[in-house]
């Protein structure tokens, strides 16, 4: 329970929402627990009304008296018997409510016939039926819509946390558990804030306002039908310590599936292009089988519950009538029909309420289970934050890297070692190197997606740590070497880093990145849908939608990941062309494996396992016979076999 504490500050939120339900509810209990009153006395009034018939009817068939009894002796234990009668319907009706003491008062009082008698009671039964659902459904309103909000309310601050959590915290969780928890563990919880909380204090109303006036109308009987509850409260007890660890144990299973069946829809192109649907499928059913027989056998547990329910209030049923009958025959504790008829109904009444402890204490159990997922992710504090006062700078493009080192925290890999590097305002900067040399990793730290574990990067003599978040990554234009298109229109993905649409500058962006002649021919141009990480384009036409999708900013640093690995020498000549009237006045840093050999940058930096290894202009680098000047021959050989 101490997980669910959590969502405490929900209730407190909807706090009047959730105090109007539970009076709601309370109200709703009062006027059905009114009902086995009413049955009661209408119960006693027929006995009565039979008992007085039969009486008439031997007096009509033996009207001489016995011999040596008196009439008025007979007169006299008439009235006596009568007078003893009206103390004990007295008596029975001051442990009634007082509405019910009332009603009764006013039926007295009127002496209806008793007919109209009866189905003034059975009008009355019906009301109190409809007053009683008529709360019941506003208790309804107001619980389990707050109990929407709640969810949604939560949700919305998971996705927030999400967005929040720095890239390290990504590549160590999948993103099917990701949805697992937002989906599958939000909603476990929704039904603690609804139905659960609903039920339990219904529950809770309706046993207080039951077992009030079964021991006010008779409480040694209401302590021999009581007695299986205690029974029933240890089952609970134990049953629910063994459902509580298997519904954490089931949770994660069902991430785990969750997170095979994303994988697969995600991948669905390599798994046909390797013919491994056959192996996936084996895989996702074993993953399926290990949460089903868990499942079952959580259903198993759960199914102790409502056989136990319906053996416990058959036996208080039993024990109602069997001893309210035995203490009837034989004129004792002063129980009659009616007392008989209220104890069967307030059991019945009890069936519900106590048949769902187990449904709500499985609920909570579950919810509490979700909640701790939840509050692993929400309790995690992202690697990357802001500081207490950040500095609202507007970039220049003056960066230095000064004696950076960085080791990536989940594989334990030196990316960077010493790398210390200046690039000033309008340069353009390429930096070139052997896959996992370090290149992309120095676009990571400039973007602050990590910290560097020594040295520190500046920008325009601010340091990075010491900046607003949000407002450096807004300045600078970034397009990944693993390039991410949304499941949206083209003009949709383009715009994507603009506060507002801007049509103009989406177009001018895409000339740029030359994919508006290409653009311009699709069926619906820029309005095209672009499927899920822009599966119906190729290769080629991704990277230069995600270029324009960084262009479009108009930033005064620009950084390119490897981008035009997709595309021919043609378009890449073309590209270049384009970048080089753009990037006239802004800071550029390219990173590539490829050399590019038709802009005159003004600096190109080698790295090799983590270290500058050389740096000059492209000519200066030839000058110098080394790694350069072989990726350059290597590249160069390439282009002649093309």
């Amino acid at each position: 329970m101490k997980h669910l504490q959590a969502v405490n500050k929900y209730f407190w939120r909807y706090r009047w929402r959730f105090l109007l339900g539970l009076i709601f509810i309370i109200l709703s209990n009062y006027f059905r627990i009114l009902t086995p009153q009413v049955t009661g006395y209408v119960v006693n009034s027929v006995e009565k009304e039979i008992r007085d018939s039969v009486a008439g009817k031997k007096t009509a068939q033996n009207p001489t008296l016995p011999k040596g009894i008196p009439s008025e002796d007979i007169t006299s234990n008439s009235r006596t018997a009568d007078s003893h009668r009206s103390t004990q319907d007295t008596k029975d009706t001051a442990n009634y409510d007082i509405l019910v003491k009332k009603f009764i008062r006013g039926m007295d009082k009127a002496k209806p016939s008793f007919g109209a008698k009866v189905a003034i009671c059975g009008i009355t039964l019906l009301l109190l039926a409809l007053i009683g659902g008529f709360f019941m459904f506003l208790m309804r309103q107001t619980i389990i819509v707050m109990s929407r909000h709640i969810e949604y309310d939560q949700k919305k601050a998971i996705y927030d946390h999400y967005q929040l959590l720095d890239a390290n915290f990504y590549k160590v969780h999948s993103t099917g558990d990701l949805m697992s928890r937002m989906a599958e563990d939000v909603s476990r919880v929704r039904m603690y804030t609804g139905p659960a909380v609903m039920y339990l204090v219904n529950l809770l109303a309706t046993i207080a306002f039951s077992l009030f006036f079964m021991l006010r109308k008779d409480p040694l009987l209401s302590l021999y039908v009581l007695t299986p509850l205690p029974i029933l409260a240890i089952t609970i007890y134990y049953v629910n310590n063994i459902i509580h660890k298997r519904s954490e144990h089931i949770q994660a299973l069902l991430s785990n599936l969750t997170t095979n069946a994303q994988e697969s829809y995600s991948g669905i192109r390599v798994i046909k292009s390797f013919v491994q649907e056959k192996a996936m499928l084996h895989f996702f059913s074993h993953n399926s089988e290990e949460y089903r027989k868990n499942a079952v056998g959580l259903a198993k547990v759960e199914s102790i519950y409502f056989p136990s329910m319906g053996l416990m209030i058959g036996l208080s049923t039993l024990l109602a009538i069997m001893i309210g009958g035995l203490y009837t025959i034989y004129g004792r504790h002063s129980t009659d029909l009616g007392t008989i008829t209220e104890f069967v109904i307030y059991i019945t009444m009890l069936t519900f309420p106590v048949s769902a402890i187990g449904w709500v204490a499985s609920i909570i159990q579950r919810a509490s289970a979700s909640q701790k997922r939840l509050n692993e992710f929400l309790d995690t504090v992202p690697g990357i934050r802001n500081p207490p006062a950040p500095a609202a700078h507007r970039l220049q493009g003056n960066i230095s890297f000064e004696h950076v080192d960085f080791i990536y925290p989940n594989t334990g890999i030196h990316a960077l070692k010493d790398f210390h590097l200046d690039v000033r305002r309008g340069e353009k900067v390429v930096i070139i190197g052997r896959t996992g040399s370090g290149k992309t990793t120095v676009a990571q730290l400039l973007l602050r997606m990590y910290d560097p574990g020594k040295g520190r990067i500046l920008i325009d003599g601010v340091d990075l740590r010491q900046m607003d978040l949000q407002d450096l990554r807004r300045q600078i234009s970034y397009t990944p070497q693993d390039t991410f298109l949304f499941s949206d229109t083209v003009m949709g993905n383009i715009q994507f880093g603009l506060e507002g649409p801007d049509e103009e500058k989406v177009r001018r962006a895409a000339r740029y990145a030359s994919v508006d002649k290409e653009i311009e021919g699709f069926a619906a141009k820029y309005d095209t849908m672009i499927g899920e990480r822009g599966v119906t384009l190729s290769g080629g036409q991704k990277q230069r939608i995600s270029i324009a999708r960084s262009l479009v900013k108009d930033p005064e640093i620009v950084v390119f990941d490897d981008c035009l690995s997709a595309v021919d020498a043609k378009t890449e000549k073309e590209i270049l062309e384009n970048l080089h009237q753009y990037l006239q006045h802004k800071t550029a840093i390219i990173i590539t494996h490829r050399i590019f050999s038709l802009v005159g940058f003004d600096r190109i930096i080698v790295l090799e396992e983590g270290r500058i290894v050389e740096t000059g202009t492209h000519q200066e680098l030839l000058a110098l016979n080394g790694y350069y000047t072989y990726l350059y021959e290597q590249q160069q050989q390439e282009n002649v076999q093309e």
